[in-house]
């Protein structure tokens, strides 16, 4: 019990020492405010990391295009409006599923390697998208009523919410569900479940198309906090940060061990480590380097860990 604790423990203990830093040194940092602003960043990229993580569970690293997926979903929600908002959700989701889809046939049944399909099906998406719009801002139309889905509930914007129910009904699914524990198994030894019978074609492309269906999900969100979307939107941010989301919450990079919940504890250590930079006035690019810094740091302890287990 207290190793499977261990990546909890260590990202509170990493945490805490921050919080306690961030306190004695950084004002305003302690303040009501500053932690629903914390919290308020982690909803969408918590989303897409919670995607992100079903990936690396099922033994095929990382998706690379996810941001991407995000940002294109997000134009065709706002697209989508027009045949009112539970349509264009429905649609987005639908869209995100069928983009994750096609990288898990090519990865699950084909072999394909993950990182040079999702590279591919980036470039895909980038491609349709941009001859679609001709590389233009989406803008919903004027009668829309979707500003509820930008709301704020006690302080905290919808996607906070979102991201928690997913968080427990992922965690439920991948513990009680038998293609769940059929990720799980797939990612641990790829080869033994092929020679057990498991449906591993199934269980890796399970786990594509709900990485393209949270990828849509934060989608439907981003487009309408922001009321537009375009192809410049940075979308590969939240892949990036997802991915670093991932391995800081100790997912094994392998696949097969690891938890939605530690995923989501990596996002908000980062999301505090990012908000304690910014008060200090650090730059964009400090604090990437400090991120990237907390990600080898990390992935270091847990690679070595894992050799003396």
């Amino acid at each position: 019990m207290a190793a499977t604790r261990t990546p909890e423990l260590l990202i509170a203990g990493i945490a805490g020492a921050v919080l306690v830093y961030g306190a004695a040194t950084t004002e305003g940092f302690l303040s009501p405010a500053n932690f629903k602003a914390i919290f308020a960043g982690v909803g969408i990229l918590g989303i897409v990391a919670v995607g992100m993580t079903f990936v690396t569970l099922s033994g095929s690293l990382f998706c690379l295009t996810l941001g991407t997926t995000l940002t294109v979903s997000s134009m065709g929600f706002l697209t989508w409006l027009q045949f009112g908002v539970v349509p264009a959700i429905l649609l987005t989701l639908l869209l995100g599923a069928v983009i994750g889809l096609g990288q898990g046939i090519l990865v699950g049944g084909l072999g394909a390697n993950p990182i040079i399909v999702t590279i591919g099906f980036g470039a895909l998406q980038l491609g349709v998208a941009s001859k679609l719009t001709n590389s233009a801002a989406v803008y919903p139309p004027g009668d829309s009523n979707y500003a509820w889905l930008a709301s704020t509930i006690a302080g905290l914007p919808v996607a906070v919410y979102v991201l928690v129910l997913l968080v427990l009904i992922s965690a439920f699914w991948l513990a009680k569900s038998t293609l769940g524990q059929t990720i799980l198994l797939v990612g641990e030894n790829q080869s033994a479940a092929r020679a057990a019978g498991l449906p591993v074609v199934k269980a890796i492309t399970a786990a594509f198309v709900i990485a393209g269906g949270c990828a849509a999900l934060g989608g439907v969100l981003l487009g309408a906090t922001d009321g537009n979307a375009t192809l410049l939107s940075g979308g590969d941010r939240y892949t990036y940060d997802a991915i670093a989301a991932v391995l800081v919450g100790g997912v094994a990079a392998s696949g097969g061990r690891g938890t939605v919940q530690q995923t989501v504890l990596g996002a908000l250590l980062i999301a505090v480590i990012s908000d304690m930079l910014l008060l200090r006035g650090a730059s964009g690019g400090v604090q990437l380097l400090v991120t990237g810094a907390v990600v080898i740091v990390v992935l270091v302890f847990f690679q070595l860990r894992g050799h003396r287990s």
